[in-house]
């Protein structure tokens, strides 16, 4: 049994209907990437899956365990994770008091210091900053903490929507490599990226969504390996 699985999934914006009935499955341990062009409906799958979405229809599993009809805490504490394509820094905290509100329902508040010090030399480029105004940073820098905070409570998985986007290229491929980390440290991922090359060098699958459908899906070296798919569902 997939840890995630996803089927005859619909979501809506008011009265637009965005995803048409998509099936998709993530097994234990594994990095999925979910591609395709702008307003396919990639951040409405993940934003569904963290019971972001006001209305859907159809099954989401999660460990065996139905969500739909959950709020997105319950399936927090679950350990799903969320870092969203806009970051969503909260203003006016330091990067350490961002990082604590990870922990707001984990029962690793308890150890909270121990966490952030973990977190920090995780992310070198945080540790100098963890009494710095959160906004004060870069935008990368800012990613980066996005993900650190997500992070923080040891999710069992993590949808990951856009990381790189706007991002200096040697941020990029420090993002990745801690990716390519967490993935061997037994963290399952989703990962919508428009950085199409990079993601599938990482991942073990993916699938393409085209107008709230899924077009394609087969695994990374299989979509790497063919410039056509890429071309027709990828290309910005």
């Amino acid at each position: 049994m997939a840890l995630l699985e996803i089927k005859g999934l619909h979501a809506w914006y008011g009265s637009s209907h965005v995803l048409q009935g998509i099936d998709l499955d993530v097994e234990q341990g594994e990095l999925v990437c979910l591609i395709g062009r702008n307003g396919a409906g990639k951040t409405t799958t993940v934003k569904s899956v963290a019971g972001l979405m006001s209305k859907v229809r159809g099954s989401i599993r999660f460990d065996g365990e139905e969500l739909v009809g959950l709020p997105a805490h319950a399936r927090f504490v679950r350990g799903l994770a969320y870092v969203p394509e806009e970051r969503r820094i909260v203003p006016g905290l330091t990067v350490r008091e961002n990082i604590r509100l990870g922990l707001l329902s984990s029962p690793l508040r308890r150890k909270e210091s121990d966490v952030i010090e973990e977190i920090a030399e995780t992310f070198p480029r945080l540790k100098e900053r963890l009494d710095q105004a959160a906004t004060t940073m870069s935008g990368g820098e800012q990613q980066m903490l996005a993900i650190a905070r997500a992070v923080a409570a040891k999710p069992r998985f993590v949808l990951l929507d856009e990381p790189s986007e706007g991002i200096m290229p040697l941020l990029v491929d420090e993002m990745f490599a801690y990716f390519s980390a967490l993935k061997k440290s037994g963290v399952t991922i989703l990962l919508i990226e428009q950085n199409v090359d990079l993601a599938l060098r990482i991942a073990d699958r993916a699938y393409i969504l085209d107008q709230g459908g899924i077009v394609y899906r087969g695994t990374a070296e299989e979509m790497l390996g063919d410039a056509a798919i890429q071309e027709r569902y990828c290309a910005v």
